[in-house]
């Protein structure tokens, strides 16, 4: 679920970047009081997630607008399929259209690629996680989209977390001083979790006791090598070049999560559209 307070402040701020002042056009061509039905339809196959989002989106614009749900989310959806309909004022289904599609949109493209990438390490240990290279200000609507495609999420931000990265180390005077010092500092409750990009780096790390390594953009081979290293002292993450279809090579070396930033980053949004179906005003029916 999305956190309702966070949801509207999200859907708040978009409206106000779409609508500032007023839709003129629809003010301007549409009749006051007209009504309308319209239905959201698939326009290309994939994985739907954000219907709540775009009813948020409807309901801020009129709450007297109803919409109805045709397919949970999670669904696979097929071209052409109605995925919701719509009934109220036309000015603010035309008002809300873009603001709700473009939610709706980018996080079944989100879902998808989840699905996808999630069905590639299928009949191993790994699970794939998210990122932190989410859309400004998106990041909880993210995240919520990467687990309707049934993919984890990884940490929020910076504060639910220890990742020492490479510049960490470098600045914080090397892997053991680094993990001493966020052991020292950071609350007992949270896990470390340290980058390597060698296979000295993960032996260093198993001597500080680390609870998580992340192996960073290492070829497939040398991921199985640092597996056979570690040997279960500690959660295994694959970063760094994860596509689609090298996932299936390296979720067989035996990683327990690999962390995949185009899920959020790059994934194109999934085609559908709004179509008004009925059209009634004082003095037209179309």
């Amino acid at each position: 679920m999305i956190n309702r307070t966070v949801l509207e402040r999200i859907v708040d701020a978009a409206l106000n970047e779409d609508i500032g002042s007023g839709d003129v056009t629809s003010e301007a061509v549409t009749p006051a009081g007209a009504w309308a039905a319209a239905v959201i339809v698939a326009k290309q196959q994939g994985v739907l997630a954000g219907i709540p989002v775009a009813a948020a989106v409807f309901a801020r614009v009129d709450s007297d607008l109803r919409i109805e749900s045709l397919a949970p989310e999670g669904e696979r959806v097929q071209v052409g399929q109605t995925v919701a309909r719509l009934e109220g004022s036309a000015r603010a289904i035309l008002t809300g259209e873009r603001t709700a599609l473009n939610f709706l949109q980018r996080l079944s493209g989100v879902a998808t690629a989840a699905a996808a990438f999630t069905a590639a390490c299928a009949g191993t240990r790994a699970r794939i996680v998210d990122t932190r290279k989410t859309a400004p200000g998106l990041r909880a609507l993210d995240k919520y989209a990467v687990r309707v495609g049934g993919a984890s999420n990884h940490r929020w931000g910076l504060y639910d977390g220890v990742l020492i990265k490479e510049n960490h180390i470098r600045a914080g005077g090397g892997i053991t001083r680094a993990v001493a010092s966020a052991r020292a500092h950071a609350p007992h409750t949270l896990r470390i979790e340290v980058e390597c990009e060698s296979l000295d780096q993960v032996e260093e790390c198993l001597a500080a006791g680390v609870d998580i390594i992340m192996l960073d953009n290492m070829t497939t081979r040398r991921l199985a090598d640092a597996v056979r290293m570690i040997d279960g002292r500690a959660t295994v993450e694959a970063s760094g070049n994860m596509t689609l279809a090298r996932i299936p090579e390296v979720a067989a070396t035996g990683v327990d999560l690999i962390s995949v930033g185009a899920l959020t980053h790059s994934t194109a949004a999934l085609d559908l559209s709004l179509q008004i179906t009925d059209w009634r005003g004082t003095d037209i029916v179309v």
